[in-house]
């Protein structure tokens, strides 16, 4: 039974007053006197949603700026706005951490470096979330006073992971991935070095795709998940067979009761919860649900209470994926609606006259989703006066051909008289803590390029491990930890190439050890890393020829210089830019480089499939495009029916300075047809 949101917002409000809540709800965050471990981070996308993770008593808020930032999707703030709220969170003892994970391109090093300095000088954040290690220079060079937070979307996906982090940066927290299990968090903090410490989501929207892998909206549209413009196309319906779908689209995660076999684990120092783009209503009530499950869970009373908040926060229906080993759960369920926010019901009526018979009370300033984004029929609704269950609220009318029958409406955003009041307080308090904004100098990045190393170009072909191998040419070969005959393969030239898949989990990384050291002992010297931090799988990087590869998303030179001092001997960059940052970056780039120019670039790497999606079998997006997924170890890779080619643009490559020039070829299966089209990616457009 259904608590109604008002009365549950009441019972908080009034049980701050408690003894057991005093001196939770203005808790800090680690540096002040009185900390409580692990926080509670809230997210806030905008004024408001900052104001009800305050009101909320969130130890920690996260938010970005209006560049620079994985949720350009978020209203976000600019300088100017976060400089009164931050002095406001910081005497409420709450930390904010601003959110910089994005991809860096050449010609932003500049603007990046001038931001971290303004928001070092005025703004005053504890930490900064960072995805490109381009960030850590710049802080460095802006001698930045706050922290360093990876962002989830580095991929640091495996333990031993955590002692590159350590030794070749100054990061103090990093952000698991959210498909680890409890054990596997468990194997991370105990991997955990002196100095840095670990972030798990509790809550929130998960992505089909691991975070860092998936290329599916930049492949398709331009738009880049790295730089936080993705339009999420998992989300859509997908056909396979005579099946129509929401075949990749998650539910969000939610531990809930489960988030307390964290607490025991003191190098998780914060609960994270996802939801940048969610109004004060949602972060309001899951900032109060999980401290009550952080600092009440003993007593069962207060964990139906926070059960019963979480009901009415607005998300999708909850998941908690694969945080149980023993009893993991599909993200992905077909059979229930995915959109965020609580199903309301339906669209009735005409076209030109649509109504909908709401499931729950409806009041003044409640915000309404029809449809889906990029669906038929989508619009956002505000309701302007109070609707009864079972009612009858008139909408919009439809343009078009559709005439909107039977389109679910869902309820993302509530503004409670209760919270209202709160906001207001907030907001007044707001006006004492005006920033001062000095001025800053004109910052201009230093990158210290260094002489490079002379090699002749070199053309290699990447292939799937069959049981053969290529001596004849220069080739790679994918290190698949469930592929054991690899070391059975006697004469196995030292010229050949093994590429580290872009996703290890913790459970691979022994095979994967394993497998390195036999190779190595056989003589293979030459390695492509799909993630920088699989450079602690060797010792001695000095002998070996170590290339970081193109899943490594480098994009400009202060990041490749990072990977120069680590060891690393050049760099196949990230096939995701353009012409103009492509062409520029050897000029500029301390490493050979080298780009790849043909074959079969995955949409996107998953951990997880839903149930009755048939492997190696077409399926078919709305706009008629189709792809197939291959099972490769423990990942789900998709694929679109056309490859990756830049082959014309070789020449202009090669006299722009690349060295290497990369063909990942794959198994096609039987029945997929690879259709003969422009694969560019974005060479003409660029990546936005």
């Amino acid at each position: 039974m259904r608590v109604h949101p008002c009365i549950l917002l009441i019972v908080l409000i009034n049980s701050f007053d408690k003894p057991e809540f005093k001196g939770l709800i203005m808790s800090s965050s680690g540096k002040k006197k009185g900390n409580i471990y692990p926080l509670i981070l809230a997210p806030a996308g905008d004024r408001l949603s900052f104001l009800a993770a305050l009101a909320a008593g969130a130890d920690a808020v996260y938010c970005g700026l209006k560049q620079f930032s994985a949720r350009m999707k978020a209203d976000n703030f600019t300088e100017e706005e976060l400089c009164p709220l931050v002095k406001l969170a910081h005497k409420k003892n709450t930390d904010v951490y601003i959110a910089l994970n994005t991809l860096v391109k050449p010609d932003e090093l500049d603007d990046v470096g001038g931001m971290i300095d303004r928001l070092n000088r005025h703004v005053h954040p504890d930490a900064l979330i960072i995805q490109d290690l381009a960030m850590v220079q710049l802080a460095r060079q802006v001698g930045y006073r706050g922290e360093l937070h990876l962002s989830t979307l580095a991929n640091v996906s495996f333990p031993s992971a955590l002692k590159a982090v350590k030794k070749h940066s100054n990061i103090s927290r990093v952000v698991v991935p959210r498909e680890l299990s409890i054990d596997e968090i468990k194997d991370m903090a105990r991997a955990c070095p002196p100095g840095v410490t670990l972030e798990a989501f509790v809550h929130g929207a998960l992505c089909y795709g691991v975070s860092g892998r998936c290329y599916w909206s930049s492949y398709l549209g331009g738009k880049s998940s790295l730089r936080g413009r993705c339009v999420q196309p998992c989300r859509r319906l997908y056909r396979q067979n005579r099946q129509k779908k929401r075949f990749f689209s998650c539910q969000d995660l939610s531990l809930d009761v489960l988030a307390k076999t964290l607490h025991n684990i003191p190098e998780i120092r914060a609960w994270k919860i996802e939801g940048r783009k969610k109004g004060p209503h949602y972060v309001f009530h899951t900032v109060r649900a999980y401290k009550i499950l952080r600092d009440k869970s003993g007593d069962p009373k207060m964990k139906k209470e926070a059960l019963a908040i979480l009901d009415q926060a607005l998300g999708r229906s909850g998941t908690h994926y694969n945080y149980l080993p023993q009893r993991p759960q599909f993200p992905v369920n077909t059979k229930i609606e995915t959109g965020s926010g609580l199903l309301a019901g339906k669209v009735q009526g005409s076209s030109k006259r649509p109504y909908m018979v709401p499931r729950l009370e409806l009041m003044t300033g409640d915000i309404l989703r029809v449809g889906y984004e990029g669906g038929g029929g989508h619009s956002i609704f505000k309701v302007t006066k109070f609707v009864p269950k079972r009612g009858r609220l008139y909408l919009k009318p439809f343009s078009g051909k559709s005439s909107g029958k039977g389109i679910s409406v869902f309820l993302i955003d509530r503004r409670e008289k209760e919270l209202e009041a709160l906001l207001s307080e907030l907001e007044k308090e707001l006006e004492g803590c005006t920033g001062k904004k000095g001025r800053s100098p004109v910052f201009k990045a230093r990158v210290t390029k260094k002489k490079k190393r002379r090699i002749a170009p070199v053309e290699m072909r990447v292939y799937r491990w069959s049981g053969r191998v290529n001596n004849g040419e220069q080739s790679g070969y994918w290190l698949s930890p469930d592929r054991n005959d690899i070391l059975k393969k006697k004469g196995i030239a030292p010229g050949v190439w093994w590429w580290l898949q872009p996703v290890i989990w913790p459970e691979e990384e022994k095979k994967i050890k394993g497998l390195i050291n036999g190779l190595l002992k056989k003589g293979c010297r030459d390695y492509v890393l799909n993630a920088p931090w699989q450079i602690s799988f060797f010792k001695d990087v000095k002998k070996l020829n170590l290339w970081a590869g193109p899943f490594c998303n480098q994009s400009n030179p202060l990041s490749i210089n990072m990977l120069a001092s680590w060891g690393f001997k050049g760099v196949i960059v990230s096939p995701e830019m353009g012409r103009k940052d492509l062409l520029g970056l050897p000029g500029r780039s301390s490493l050979p480089l080298g780009a790849v120019i043909s074959g079969c670039w995955p949409l996107s790497i998953s951990r997880t499939i839903s149930e009755g999606f048939k492997m190696d079998t077409v399926f078919a997006s709305p706009r008629g495009e189709n792809a197939w997924v291959k099972k490769y170890g423990t990942g789900f890779w998709a694929y679109p029916n056309w490859k990756l080619d830049l082959s014309s643009k070789k020449r202009e490559l090669r006299k722009a300075g690349y060295r290497m020039f990369v063909h990942l070829d794959e198994r096609i299966p039987e029945k997929i047809k690879i259709k003969k089209r422009q694969g560019l990616w974005n060479w003409e457009q660029g990546l936005l």
